[in-house]
């Protein structure tokens, strides 16, 4: 197995179109580390550099201690997975996973081997001589990921696998993706825009936006401390509340204030917030820390919010209420008995101590 470190890596095309701007970036050795983030961040250009099958405008990869700028993809001794599985339509199963040690001429005895170890870990061996035609896309997708363990290679590149699976699959797949990896102890560098693959699998994550790496941690670190207002959007689901308002001082209290609510900071927050008394700033809540208030023993009255319930969203063990102040909207997911009438106006609790502040000009996070 192998680390991987790329530094300060950049990909820029003819047309002055930077994709991907100085990427820091060190992967441990059997790691498994997830580029995530929105369509067109970057994400896929990096490990397809990483790969070689894309060159670097600037900046160096290492696997291991090695230098592979230069290196053909070849002779990188990785594994690329791809969104589409690539599965040559007139071979059998064992004869898609047998091509690439085929092509290196490794011994019929070997080659048998290691296909058959593959099959067992995949538990496809009952599939060897159907061709893709006759399989599902999780069928499918197992022979791909068995062509690439079939190579025992330093890493394995991984590129929206899923995609094209449904989403039962799609939950099925990702646990067994997370198997192979516990069993393979192998490195992998997995690239999704799904927030949720992201937080299932990654040892930790690497947030992308346009280009550039906003937050390196590992995925309970991420959500609870995001470091900006993109990184604490796009990790959750639902995404995190936004509100606009304003940071008002009464009586040696802080508030936040968006124009029909307000609420109390709690006081291990005064000081990090003390110089945006009376300034603009961005609040931000994340849907499972607000509760209808009809199911709170006791509730700090400065807590309590009104908002009009626009939609009841059930969601089997949980419910999505969408929200109105009359400023903003908002989203609390609430347990499955909490099913007000749309439409109503109900009180609702906000919890104080899970909440994120951001500067309105940065957008990076203050609390």
């Amino acid at each position: 197995m192998a680390k991987v470190n790329l530094n300060k890596v950049s990909k820029s095309y003819v047309s002055g179109n930077r994709v991907v701007d100085e990427i820091n970036l060190g992967i441990k050795d059997k790691e498994f580390m997830v580029l995530v983030g929105p369509s067109g961040c970057g994400k896929s250009t990096t490990l397809r550099m990483i790969a070689g099958l894309e060159d670097i405008t600037e900046g160096q990869i290492f696997i291991d201690d090695n230098l592979v700028n230069e290196v053909p993809a070849k002779d990188r001794d990785i594994a690329m997975v791809f969104q589409n599985y690539a599965l040559y339509p007139h071979m059998t199963v064992f004869e898609n996973m047998a091509f690439g040690l085929k092509l290196r001429r490794y011994p019929k005895s070997e080659i048998a081997q290691r296909v058959s170890e593959a099959a067992d870990i995949l538990g496809i061996k009952k599939m060897f001589n159907r061709k893709p035609r006759a399989l599902s896309g999780g069928e499918r997708q197992r022979v791909a990921l068995g062509r690439a363990i079939v190579r025992k290679p330093k890493v394995f590149l991984f590129d929206e696998p899923l995609s094209n699976l449904d989403a039962k699959l799609r939950v099925q797949m990702r646990t067994e993706i997370h198997k192979l990896h516990l069993r393979l102890k192998t490195t992998i560098i997995y690239v999704t825009h799904d927030q949720t693959e992201a937080m299932t699998m990654g040892d930790r994550i690497a947030v992308m936006k346009d280009g550039i790496l906003q937050q390196v941690d590992d995925p309970i670190k991420i959500y609870d401390n995001p470091k900006n207002k993109f990184v604490s959007g796009f990790i959750g689901s639902p995404p995190m509340n936004f509100m606009n308002g304003r940071i008002i001082k009464k009586d040696g209290k802080f508030y936040f204030d968006e124009g029909k609510v307000r609420v109390k900071l709690v006081d291990d927050m005064n000081q990090a917030i003390s110089a945006y008394a009376d300034k603009e700033i961005i609040f931000g809540i994340r849907s499972e820390d607000i509760y209808d208030k009809l199911f709170v023993s006791e509730a700090p009255a400065e807590n309590v919010i009104r908002a009009n319930c626009e939609v009841v969203e059930p969601m089997g063990s949980e419910v999505y209420l969408y929200l109105n102040t009359g400023n903003h909207t908002f989203i609390a997911r609430v347990g499955a008995h909490d099913r007000p009438e749309v439409n109503q106006d109900m009180d609702l609790v906000f919890d104080m101590s899970k909440v994120h502040f951001f500067d309105k000009d940065t957008e990076e996070t203050i609390i």
